[in-house]
């Protein structure tokens, strides 16, 4: 695998041996990802990374604190919600430092990510940075350039979309998508906001993330069916790039 820098009016590299799944809330990424390691690593030598910003597991443990963890976790949840909208105009200088901060540390995931490729390891990660589409929501630039004002700000912005434009020249070999409609998204996520799961499912169908080759999958299906569909394509790829095998 190389990690150079794509040429001009040529196809962005490509990491061998990651596949990404992604997919609005609610169709089940992270039990998909962590069940697809599981049987993986029979065979190969695989990890899973997560490329997201704060995980469903760090929420969880949140909530499990005494008395309070419930009620900190929904006002943390809400107050994020409303930040990283795209329709929250009056972005505070310390919310576009924290997700600057974001960025940088999904950097630094993604890097290790393609260590890890680079050295046979097959690679499932939780979630995919792009840079076709601004917000947090759909794991693009959090801060937006669209919608901040003041020359400052608007520096920081296209700074962190540099960052994801360099992000984005790497494709998974496979992105497997997962798609759902709305009322199986809400009825799998009740404490989610309504209209935010709407707009990202509609959104996440059409990041195409500098084409590469995505799979689609529909999460409605029984578990078993969506589980085989997505390990039959990721032996595939496995097979295909040459990852370590397990020995004994």
């Amino acid at each position: 695998m190389s990690d150079n820098k794509p040429e001009a009016n040529h196809a962005p590299a490509y990491i061998a041996g990651l596949v990404a799944v992604v997919g609005c809330d609610g169709t089940g990424k992270s039990t998909l990802t962590a069940d697809l390691v599981k049987n993986m690593k029979m065979r190969w030598v695989t990890e899973r990374r997560y490329l997201g910003l704060v995980s469903g597991e760090d929420g969880d443990k949140i909530k499990r604190l005494p008395v309070i963890g419930v009620w900190l976790e929904r006002r943390l949840a809400a107050r994020s919600s409303k930040t990283q909208s795209m329709s929250t105009q009056a972005l505070p200088w310390w919310a576009a430092l924290i997700m600057y901060g974001f960025s940088l540390r999904r950097m630094a995931h993604l890097r290790q990510v393609m260590r890890l490729a680079r050295d046979g390891v097959m690679v499932i990660s939780d979630r995919f940075p792009q840079a076709e589409i601004s917000g947090f929501h759909y794991d693009g630039p959090g801060i937006g350039v669209e919608r901040v004002k003041g020359r400052l700000m608007r520096r920081l912005a296209k700074r962190e979309r540099r960052l994801y434009q360099r992000m984005s020249r790497y494709r998974p070999e496979l992105v497997i998508r997962l798609n759902i409609d709305i009322d199986t998204a809400f009825s799998r996520k009740p404490d989610h906001d309504y209209q935010e799961l709407r707009d990202k499912i509609a959104v996440m169908g059409k990041i195409n993330y500098n084409h590469a080759n995505v799979l689609e999958i529909n999460s409605r299906e029984p578990y078993c069916d969506v589980l085989e569909k997505a390990l039959n394509a990721v032996s595939a790829v496995a097979e295909s790039s040459h990852r370590k095998i397990i020995s004994g």
